[in-house]
């Protein structure tokens, strides 16, 4: 902590901090303990709790839409899956409250599983671009994204809060109550919510986009006890949505009925905190956490007489232990270790779909191979150095797994892949306005169970499970110049990523399945992404302060001498926020090009198709009021009406619309 203090002391200590509170945030997870973001030798994005109000997203994944350098694709109105850096799904480490939400059923490319977050519970994101496999381990491979829910506050004593929520033309309809107690010794915080979601409307020539609607529901409860000099921590988080509509394969597919039913989620955990004098047992942390996901997909075509019943569980326990030692005055390091045991149960069931039919049901092998088991583990250490006005940052992690997949078609698979991974990095402090930075990350991401033993159909592919994969691997350089004043504050970064192993799916020559071509994995492919990425922030008066940022991604299959799939194209927003007293509005500017850089794939994807993606632009205002116990949020999106689509998407954006969140605070 002194050495923290010591490089932030270098900073501009008279700074108004109403003009800069964004300017100023803590980041946790460049590190895995607290740095002052402009200090760190990372690209890192930070959306505090200010930022999700004045937003008010409608979900999780949709409060990283316009973030500099993530860009989210919606495969249907219930999911959203964040790009860091051109990549996502099992490549992107999704985290919460430091646990890993990412597990071993992850697929390539797009996914749902952000969507299991309750917006309403959150007190921060932080997105750490390009990094992440030495902090956290596998999957880091474009970044990591953790979410970190709000914490029950000592002293408070008694606080309920009830929050309510519609849009127009029947878009959705939110309900949720809240009620926190905090004593001495004794913090208590408890929430539930119920969500009704009707068809997504798009723009003047998409109207309503049917079906998309769904229903959702979601608890948490977090406990904090005071224990000596530690505090122990208890939480359990519960979400279900239900009858979750895959938009794109109904309307496209010729099915009747393609859906998720249900997409669960549980998290319970318990984490114990404890600061000491000790330089190197500085503080110590220690996670238990049990989480179980569950996701159901009910699938009929059209004209057929039998309905398809996918079930898919995952129970993972895990176990964190970290050190945080304050080994001198110049001189900090992180150190633990980490252990997450997956067992995978799935099964499928061809059922009639008429309840008056006398055929007999049929089970039949799931997507994965029931019983799959999958066990990480891992140590890793972490250490800054503080030199003047030069920070230096290394890190190595090992990591090794235990992957079984009792296939029935291939036999049992049985992998012990193992990765070390080392970080480097170098921030030289100009004056106290100007940090200019270079970094490498070494990252990996093991094949996972999804990899090894998909049996079924995928997107538009039919996939066969196979037994000999490797680990996919990256190098990430990067090079950053961050600067800030009172008054304003930039960042710019670029970067490039050499990616190696990649594990690819390889069509299988003239064979087709229930009309759909066969695929394989193998490790195969190289790539390279590269982008640059820039943003701002000024301050033009007590009340006004404008903002922008700009992303470019250019990502290139060395293999395939084609584009990489699913590339963002460039994009960004501008806009401007006026605040005085309790009232703010926020206007601003959402755009992104055309995207015509498309793989093979890409133009097979009837998401996308062989012409791409169409440029748009979009423009929303927020704006909002406070009046001691009333908060009243205004959203007015797509003023224009556009027609509108993000790259990679299996349904268009909204379209004009209005979206009003009432909070009573007693």
């Amino acid at each position: 902590m002194k050495v923290l203090l010591l490089y932030v002391g270098l900073l501009n200590s008279a700074t108004d901090s109403t003009k800069t509170e964004l300017l100023n945030e803590v980041v946790i997870t460049a590190n895995r303990s607290a740095n002052q973001e402009f200090q760190t030798a990372n690209s890192v994005k930070i959306l505090n709790k200010k930022y999700l109000k004045t937003y008010a997203p409608r979900t999780t994944p949709e409060a990283l839409m316009g973030v500099n350098g993530v860009f989210v694709q919606k495969t249907n109105h219930g999911g959203g899956s964040p790009f860091v850096r051109g990549l996502t799904g099992n490549q992107t480490l999704l985290l919460v409250d430091g646990i890993r939400l990412s597990n071993s059923t992850f697929r390539y490319g797009p996914n749902q599983y952000f969507n299991t977050i309750d917006p309403f519970s959150i007190e921060k994101i932080e997105v750490l671009k390009g990094g992440g496999s030495v902090q956290y381990g596998s999957d880091a491979l474009g970044g990591t994204i953790q979410v970190f829910t709000a914490e029950p506050e000592f002293g408070s004593k008694w606080k309920t809060s009830f929050l309510g929520r519609v849009a127009t033309q029947g878009m959705e309809q939110t309900a949720r109550g809240e009620i926190n107690y905090g004593g001495e010794k004794l913090a208590i915080s408890g929430s539930f919510g119920y969500r009704n979601f009707g068809d997504l409307v798009g723009g003047k020539l998409t109207g309503r986009q049917s079906p998309s609607g769904y229903d959702e529901q979601m608890g948490n409860l977090k406990a904090k006890l005071k224990l000596g000099k530690g505090i122990l921590t208890l939480a359990h988080q519960y979400f279900e949505a239900k009858d979750v509509p895959v938009y794109h394969k109904v309307v496209l597919e010729n099915f009747a009925i393609n859906e998720f039913q249900p997409q669960r989620r549980n998290l319970s955990y318990v984490k114990f905190n404890q600061k000491n004098e000790s330089k190197i047992f500085n503080e110590f942390l220690i996670i238990g956490s049990l989480q179980m996901t569950y996701e159901g997909r009910n699938s009929q075509k059209n004209a057929s007489t039998r309905l398809i019943h996918e079930t898919d569980k995952v129970y993972t326990k895990g176990l964190t232990s970290n050190v945080f030692s304050a080994c001198s005055e110049k001189w900090t390091a992180n150190s633990g270790i980490e252990i997450y045991h997956d067992l995978v149960r799935s099964s499928k069931i061809d059922v009639p779909a008429s309840p008056a039919s006398s055929e007999a049901p049929k089970f039949l092998r799931g997507l994965y191979p029931d019983n799959s088991t999958f066990l990480n583990y891992s140590l890793y250490t972490l250490h800054q150095f503080v030199q003047n006005h030069w920070q230096f940052s290394a890190g190595l992690r090992y990591n090794g797994f235990s992957i079984i997949v009792p296939d029935e078609t291939i036999g049992k698979t049985n992998l012990t892949p193992q990765a070390l991974v080392p970080n480097v990095s170098v921030a030289y402090l100009i004056g106290s306005k100007s940090n200019i930075y270079a970094s490498y990350n070494a990252g990996f991401r093991t094949p996972n169970v999804d990899d090894l033993g998909t049996l079924g159909i995928v997107d538009f592919r039919y996939e066969l499970p196979t037994n000999s994969l490797k680990p996919e691997k990256s190098n990430n350089y990067e090079l950053g110049y961050k600067f800030r004043t009172n008054r304003f504050s930039a960042a710019t970064a670029i970067y490039y990523s050499d990616l190696r192993e990649l594990i690819a799916r390889v069509k299988v020559p003239n064979q087709v399945i229930n009309g759909y071509n066969l695929y394989q994995k193998e490790n195969i492919e190289k790539a390279n992404i590269k982008g640059i990425e820039a943003e701002f922030e000024g301050i033009l008066s007590k009340e006004l302060k404008t903002y922008g940022g700009i992303s470019y991604t250019y990502g290139q299959n060395i293999t395939k001498n084609e584009p990489i799939r699913r590339i963002p194209p460039l994009n960004g927003r501008l806009g401007v926020e006026y605040r005085k007293s309790n009232f703010f509005v926020r206007p601003e500017l959402l755009f992104a090009s055309k995207q015509d850089r498309l793989s093979q794939g890409d133009k097979d994807d009837n998401r996308i198709g062989k012409n791409g993606t169409a440029a748009w632009q979009i423009f929303n205002i927020y704006a909002g009021y406070e009046y001691k116990w009333l908060n009243i949020n205004l959203s007015a999106q797509n003023l224009t009406n556009k027609d509108y689509r993000t790259h990679g998407s299996g349904i268009n954006g909204v379209g004009r619309s209005l979206w009003l969140t009432l909070n009573v605070e007693i």
